[in-house]
């Protein structure tokens, strides 16, 4: 691309016909990022800082989100600085209400015409995204769901994430498509050679709260609604 910010945006008919092996993230990416459910999770994640270091809520939430930048999820930081037990942070934040989400007629059908294998991959854990299908209506409609265990606790945007998924799915990454709202997560999947598609309309979209976006050159198609281009591309 002769202009790097310039992304390319997701037209109807989009030659898919490569792709055997699709990849999506899970929070705002398979639901509406305006279900503000994510914002449930943030406050979980103040609160049990809050808690487990014995800090102000203030400055909970100013260091959860400098793991976040820094090490691609909070509680890799967490881990990696305060020796947090991953287990009972995942079990803490998730627990929360699923009533916002709704499911969309038209995602379902728009998922199962995809031919090969489908995937959730998440810096979550397979619990929540199992209880976020079912809520939503995709229940049985992915072949298997990669969390951060998968991954060996190593979260997107990282590398090793990526092959760690290759390396589970056994699939060819130029034959692979991934689908995120967070647009730096994309990076290691084009690197490797895999279609990229930028969802984005959340306020993580860019790259994460109060952080600079990063160039777009690593995007193949940016679309706004998952359902519909989905159900109009080539396969």
């Amino acid at each position: 691309m002769s202009n790097e910010y310039s992304v390319p945006r997701g037209k109807e008919g989009s030659d898919f016909r490569h792709i055997d092996t699709w990849i999506f993230d899970l929070d705002n990416t398979l639901y509406q990022a305006d279900s503000n459910l994510f914002a449930q999770i943030e406050q979980r994640m103040t609160e049990f800082i809050a808690q487990r270091l014995d800090i102000h809520p203030g400055e909970a939430y100013t260091l959860q989100h400098m793991y976040y930048r820094s090490y691609g999820s909070t509680l890799t930081g967490l881990v990696e600085c305060n020796g947090v037990d991953p287990e009972e942070f995942l079990a803490y934040v998730h627990d929360i209400d699923l009533s916002p989400l709704h499911p969309d007629p038209r995602l379902r059908p728009a998922l199962a015409r995809l031919p090969g294998r489908r995937y959730v991959f998440t810096n979550g854990c397979r619990h929540h995204a199992g209880r976020v299908l079912e809520q939503i209506g995709l229940a049985g409609v992915m072949d298997d769901i990669w969390d951060i265990r998968t991954i060996g606790w190593v979260p997107k945007p990282q590398p090793v994430a990526y092959s760690r998924i290759v390396e589970a799915g056994g699939f060819n990454p130029a034959a692979a498509a991934m689908f995120e709202d967070t647009a730096r997560n994309l990076i290691p999947a084009f690197a490797l050679g895999m279609t990229t598609v930028w969802l984005h309309g959340s306020r993580w979209s860019l790259q994460g709260p109060e952080v600079a976006a990063v160039p777009h050159n690593h995007i193949h198609h940016e679309i706004d609604d998952l359902a519909d281009f989905l159900q109009t591309i080539r396969l």
